[in-house]
C-alpha cells in the first residue's frame, strides 16, 4: 500500500517511522488498518506489535495477564488505573 493509499488517521505519527511504516501481516496490522479506516484512535504500541510480533509476544502476554487474570482488582479497575497513568504521562491510551 502506497502512502497516498493509506487511510488518514487523526493521530500523530510515532517518533519511530521505521516501525510505523513497516508493519508485517498480523492481527495487529489488521486492527491498525481497521481503526485507521474508522478514524478512531488506537494504542500506538500496536505498531511495535505489528512490526516485530515475535519480539513482542512476551510483552503482549504479560500485559494481558496483568490486566485480565483473577485478582483483588477487577479488570475494569486495572484498565482505569492504566488509562489514568497514561494520561498523567501525556500518553494517549
Amino acid at each position: 500500500m502506497s502512502d497516498s493509499e493509506k487511510p488518514k488517521s487523526p493521530m500523530e505519527p510515532m517518533f519511530l517511522p521505521g516501525v510505523e511504516n513497516n508493519p508485517q501481516p498480523s492481527a495487529y496490522l489488521d486492527s491498525i488498518r481497521m481503526m485507521q479506516a474508522s478514524g478512531a484512535e488506537y494504542p500506538q504500541i500496536w505498531h511495535m506489535f505489528a512490526f516485530r510480533a515475535e519480539a513482542t509476544t512476551h510483552l503482549a502476554r504479560f500485559t494481558q495477564e496483568m490486566l485480565r487474570e483473577p485478582g483483588p482488582l477487577s479488570p475494569g479497575v486495572r484498565e482505569l488505573i492504566a488509562a489514568y497513568t497514561s494520561a498523567r504521562n501525556h500518553c494517549p491510551f
